[in-house]
């Protein structure tokens, strides 16, 4: 079963207010060196990263209100690692939170990073061990990724966690090569802002088997907030390098986590959650499709008033008469920049829209990120 662990952090958000997230969607192109899946091009993978990671530190337009950044799996060269954290220390404002996802790792080379950040990632680190020490199995493959959160005072804390459930492209016939499965999630609790949110790895929020589900196990805690202190969980975000990413399985679990099928969830009732994903350009050995990442959406439960509509760069829907509100996104290299709705039922006033697109940049050689233009795009 897959630990849940509380943290507390200090994260100073706008009371009554809705914050603010920015999906990175951009691409991955990677290949398997044995037996790990690493990036094509390290080098001009960071300047992509990097340059996101500029445009949110200068803060131009309002940017400067960005509470969430949100990179796909495996997106982030290892050799970066430093001076990404370095960047977010230096650079970045206070009550920022900035998830991405790391080139894979052996799982000796995890636990040594466990150890750096031993302060924030005890519990994490002592999973591990007791994982290691029934076997040998520091070679193994593990998918990874770090929720960095600079607080209020500024102070930086880093916590990492190990992706629980593998795609084909990383399970092999050899076990000892097989990738190696996380036993926990981070669920933060944000004070005195009263924010509760949680960060996943893409199959993370599918994965099931006969006994235990991980999205039970989240629904479940959610709701011991709710029944214990009328607290819920505000915010769940799903990292991904998915080329199914509107998989009917998703679709499923969505309808069973907003839906109430099997029991009453008020714990994650209102929950937004936000799917990133790596663009259409993304290339990964071993898995053949065809203009096929993409889709990065936000959803919401029904219970909000979102109308269907039509653009080139977004849309809203029900995902297929799921009993959810879903802003849907396009496909190729983008910045998405919107809000994350305030809690609340269906708003009487007519006019109101709980999400909102506060700009989509699309990414040019010559100027970097700019804004996309009307008539840009292909319509969805």
């Amino acid at each position: 079963m897959v630990k849940i662990v509380e943290k507390q952090v200090q994260l100073d958000f706008p009371l009554g207010h809705h914050l603010h997230c920015l999906i990175a969607q951009i691409p991955n192109r990677l290949q398997r060196r044995d037996h790990l899946f690493t990036l094509v091009d390290a080098e001009e993978q960071w300047r992509l990263v990097r340059s996101v990671l500029d445009l949110v530190a200068e803060g131009s337009g309002n940017l400067k209100r960005l509470h969430f950044l949100m990179f796909p799996e495996t997106s982030v060269p290892l050799s970066r690692f430093d001076d990404l954290l370095n960047i977010i220390d230096e650079r970045f404002r206070p009550n920022t939170v900035t998830m991405f996802g790391l080139e894979q790792i052996r799982l000796e080379q995890y636990r040594a990073l466990l150890r750096r950040f031993e302060e924030d990632n005890a519990e994490a680190l002592d999973c591990v061990e007791r994982d290691i020490d029934s076997g040998d199995i520091l070679g193994m493959p593990v998918n990874w990724c770090c929720i960095a959160i600079k607080e209020r005072d500024g102070r930086l804390r880093v916590f990492l966690e190990a992706k629980t459930h593998p795609f084909r492209g990383e399970e092999f016939l050899d076990k000892d090569h097989d990738l190696y499965r996380g036993r926990h999630f981070y669920l933060f609790r944000a004070q005195p802002a009263c924010f509760n949110f949680m960060t996943v790895i893409c199959l993370d929020y599918l994965y099931r088997d006969l006994y235990s589900s991980n999205i039970k196990q989240i629904i479940d805690h959610a709701d011991r907030l709710f029944f214990t202190m009328r607290q819920s969980l505000d915010a769940l975000f799903v990292i991904q390098c998915n080329p199914k990413p509107e998989h009917r399985s998703y679709r499923e679990v969505l309808s069973g986590f907003y839906g109430e099928f099997l029991e009453d969830t008020p714990g994650v009732r209102e929950t937004v959650t936000v799917f990133g994903n790596c663009s259409d350009e993304s290339e990964i050995e071993g898995v053949r499709c065809q203009s096929c990442y993409g889709v990065s959406f936000v959803v919401i439960s029904a219970r909000h008033k979102m109308s269907p509509f039509q653009d080139r760069e977004f849309a809203s829907d029900d995902f297929e008469g799921a009993p959810v509100c879903r802003l849907r996104f396009g496909t190729g290299t983008r910045l998405y920049y919107f809000n994350l709705p305030l809690y609340h039922e269906l708003d009487p006033r007519s006019s109101r829209v709980p999400l909102k697109v506060h700009s989509v940049l699309r990414w040019t050689d010559d100027a970097g990120w700019v804004k996309v233009g009307d008539g840009e795009g292909q319509v969805l």
